[in-house]
């Protein structure tokens, strides 16, 4: 005799029915909805270095005007 799927009905073919399609199809949706949340975060993260970058340049370039005019008077005092 034939072995069958202890799930498997005899004189019937296996099939997948309407509620576990339905979940299936919904748990497909929160895979894509999840990475798609973590591929905008990966954006945000990206902008947000890019916008550091940017906040410490022009940190660096006012500092660098402040100590222009401070020593500027110096170098025009020196002979």
């Amino acid at each position: 005799m034939a072995e069958r799927d202890p799930g498997e009905r005899y004189g019937f073919e296996p099939f997948d029915c309407a509620p576990a399609l339905r979940l299936e199809a919904h748990e497909r949706v929160a895979r894509l909805q999840h990475d798609a949340l973590l591929h905008r975060l990966q954006k945000i993260e990206e902008a947000l270095a890019q916008l550091e970058r940017r906040l410490w340049l022009a940190v660096y370039g006012v500092m660098a005007a402040i100590l222009a005019q401070a020593f500027q008077p110096l170098l025009a005092a020196m002979p």
